[in-house]
């Protein structure tokens, strides 16, 4: 039998790292191929990583909460039969114990290593600073980015597991102007208080390099009598003391967590404008009342309403492709590919956007079968990350709830969101040929909730009309 490196797999498209939520299987535990081992969470979904082979789990390199890179080695196995559990237990358990004692010497020294030496920021797995805190590696790609140092990170308030500073907990600090960057250092620090002393000393060195410097002193000095001037703050939540009540306390999970720092990011961000505009589906409710059953009959695929809506939605993008951006600073990205989420609820209550990727160039049969594949995933919370990757445009239907419209918060990056209503049959005035009459017909609103920094009113309100329109003008005649 032979010891396997036991490596973090590979995840999806664009995720780097990820999180170790629990190890299923334990050191010294017994195995078959196929069954789950670890779980390790991304920031989009959770995934349960199977085993290679069977055998037994000789000891784990990384813990629960560890940040961990895609590649990296974070157990080892054993290959061999889990026939024989009882006997690979008990040797695995030995080896294990053998190892935590003989590492208890090497973790104090690297552990005092660490916490002398006064190094800028590098690219390791976790930095260990005061207060046993410790940073992943996008925190601190993401600090070296806007030259952030330990110093400043450690007076970030910190909202993850046992006090982890998330990323969103630093893009909350920059974007609040980062009030801490140059707060005052203790004296017990070596720095004086005293900063009238510190600016004559400063003064007098200067002296010595040159008659040429007399003016600037001149002018310093004069500064230095004006009376102080109260620097403006950044804005801060005001504490305000709510009575928040008494009742069951119910802790959130980490994807409601999650959702709820990204809809909160979002407002931040984007200074959102909704729009809104009927539309008359009364054609398009009878064609898929007529050959609903006729489409799953020769595609095997059930015809909803959604996979109709995202062919309106990427048509309507083909015109207006501005509405297809994402914002890089001062620069718009204008995306190359037409990807359409869909928000979907999960078995939980939670919410997850699955996305259909190059919405344009697909049939309405293909854009049934994806949407029905991802529906399907997502209720079985079996969505890999590949699948809610890359969404450049998000539709959410919240009438499958019995909502009439919405306001839907932005999927940032993007630049708008659609949410469509309820359908309900209404009398509503009818003009032909110049003469009005009242008919019954099949209603729906529809929202459009679009980021004001790069979208007008105008290219919002046409993209949304067009698509409205595209709902209107349905080929009845088209085949199936």
């Amino acid at each position: 039998m032979s010891e396997t490196a036991f490596k973090v797999p590979k995840m999806g498209e664009s995720i780097t790292e990820g999180t170790i939520i629990n190890w299923v299987v334990q050191e010294g535990d017994a195995f078959e191929e196929g069954d789950i081992l670890v779980e390790i969470a991304t920031d989009k979904v959770d995934n349960e990583v199977p085993a290679p082979f069977s055998g037994v789990m000789i000891s784990h390199k990384a813990q629960a909460n560890d940040v961990v890179t895609v590649g990296s080695e974070i157990a080892i196995l054993e290959e061999g039969s889990a026939g024989s559990k009882s006997e690979e237990k008990s040797k695995s358990n030995l080896k294990s114990k053998e190892k935590e004692a003989s590492s208890i010497p090497s973790t104090k020294v690297e552990a005092s290593t660490k916490s002398s030496a006064k190094e800028p920021l590098q690219k390791t797995a976790s930095v260990g600073i005061q207060n046993n805190t410790f940073y992943s590696p996008l925190v601190i790609s993401i600090a070296k980015e806007h030259h952030i140092s330990f110093e400043e990170l450690a007076r970030i308030e910190a909202t993850g597991n046992d006090g982890r500073l998330r990323k969103s907990d630093v893009f909350k600090y920059i974007d609040a102007g980062r009030p801490y960057q140059f707060s005052v250092i203790p004296a017990k620090a070596g720095i004086s208080g005293d900063i009238g002393s510190q600016f004559e000393s400063i003064g007098q060195q200067m002296m010595q390099l040159g008659q040429e410097l007399n003016d600037t002193l001149a002018e310093l000095k004069a500064l230095k009598e004006q009376p102080a001037v109260e620097q403006p703050k950044p804005y801060t939540i005001p504490q305000l003391k709510l009575d928040k009540g008494t009742g069951k306390i119910v802790e959130m999970d980490r994807m409601r967590s999650m959702i709820a720092d990204h809809m909160v990011y979002s407002k931040h961000t984007s200074p959102h404008v909704t729009a809104y505009v009927e539309a008359d589906m009364t054609d398009i409710v009878n064609w898929r009342n007529a050959n609903k059953v006729k489409f799953q009959e020769k595609h095997g695929e059930k015809l909803t309403f959604t996979p109709l809506f995202v062919e309106a939605v990427a048509n309507a993008i083909t015109e207006f492709p501005m509405i297809n951006v994402s914002v890089d600073g001062k620069n718009i990205i204008v995306k190359e590919h037409i990807n359409v989420g869909m928000a979907t609820a999960l078995p939980s209550g939670n919410l997850i956007v699955p996305v259909v990727k190059d919405a344009d160039k697909k049939n309405l049969q293909e854009l049934a079968t994806d949407v029905n594949r991802m529906a399907n995933l997502a209720r079985e919370n079996k969505l890999g990350g590949d699948d809610i990757k890359g969404s450049t445009f998000t539709i959410s239907n919240v009438g499958t709830f019995g909502s009439v419209m919405g306001t839907p918060i932005i999927n940032q990056p993007e630049a708008a969101i659609l949410a469509t209503g309820i359908i309900k049959k209404r009398p509503e005035v009818i003009t032909k040929d110049g003469n009005d009459t009242i008919e019954i017909r099949s209603m729906m609103y529809l929202s459009l909730s679009f980021d004001h920094r790069i979208v007008d009113g105008f290219l919002g309100g046409s993209f949304l009309k067009k698509i409205a329109d595209n709902l209107e003008q349905f080929d009845t005649n088209r085949e199936i």
